[in-house]
């Protein structure tokens, strides 16, 4: 008989500071929200959040397969570009590359790509709800 899977749970408290702002927490972590209906440059307003929540995801995942894969990396770097509609208001389409500094090959580096895809809690739920493609591609170092 098959054991039933284990869920996680997660708890973040969000409290509105003053009309320019608000503070997520969770656990010993804060970040300032930008809730300010004008913006504010020195806080990721709820999109920027939205597309950070996907890259952390990203590279989280890449932390727990590389082990696995015994893949060889250096650094990683997480480009997003998303697309917000207004009316009914929502992310119509998200798009992402992937930079990873390593040496290892093309068919390894897909391979990366391929269990960051199958595997991300926050990037398979964004995929299910909107449009979510990019690619992988190596870093290119200066010489």
């Amino acid at each position: 008989m098959a054991r039933p899977a284990t869920l996680l749970t997660y708890d973040v408290t969000a409290r509105r500071i003053d009309a320019h702002g608000s503070l997520a927490a969770t656990k010993q972590a804060e970040i300032v929200l930008d809730t300010d209906v004008g913006g504010r440059p020195d806080a990721f307003n709820p999109a920027e959040l939205f597309l950070a929540a996907i890259a952390a995801c990203m590279i989280k995942g890449i932390e727990r397969v590389t082990p696995m894969l015994k893949f060889d990396l250096r650094g990683v770097e997480v480009r997003l570009h998303g697309v917000r509609r207004d009316a009914p208001p929502k992310m119509e389409s998200i798009d992402y590359e992937l930079i990873v500094d390593t040496d290892e090959t093309d068919q390894r580096l897909e391979l990366l790509h391929t269990n960051v895809r199958k595997y991300g809690t926050i990037s398979n739920t964004v995929a299910e709800a909107t449009g979510l493609d990019g690619t992988i591609r190596r870093m290119i170092r200066p010489r």
